[in-house]
C-alpha cells in the first residue's frame, strides 16, 4: 500500500534563522509591518510505499533523522495524510 506522508523540519526556537530574518526584512521593505517574526523551514510530502500505516511512519522518520533534520539546529514533525 502507499502512504502519503508530511515532514515538516523547521529551526529550533532557540536558534537564529537567518533566512526567516532575511524574509522579514524583505517584508518591511514592502511596507508590512505587522508581521512579528518569521520561520523559514522545509516541508517534504513522500509517497511510502509499507505493508502498514506504522512501517511507513518508521520510514518517514528514518527518512528525517538520516536526510532531512539537522538535529543540532532543526526538529522535525511527521504528519500521515491521505
Amino acid at each position: 500500500m502507499i502512504y502519503n506522508v508530511q515532514i515538516k523540519v523547521m529551526p529550533l526556537k532557540d536558534l537564529l534563522d537567518p533566512q526567516g530574518k532575511a524574509v522579514l526584512g524583505g517584508l518591511n521593505n514592502l511596507g508590512i509591518h505587522s508581521v512579528e517574526d518569521v520561520r523559514v523551514g522545509k516541508h517534504v510530502t513522500l509517497a511510502i510505499k509499507a505493508s502498514s500505516e506504522t512501517e511507513a511512519k518508521q520510514i518517514a522518520d528514518d527518512t528525517a533523522k538520516k536526510l532531512l533534520a539537522n538535529p543540532v539546529m532543526e526538529f522535525y514533525e511527521i504528519e500521515m495524510i491521505n
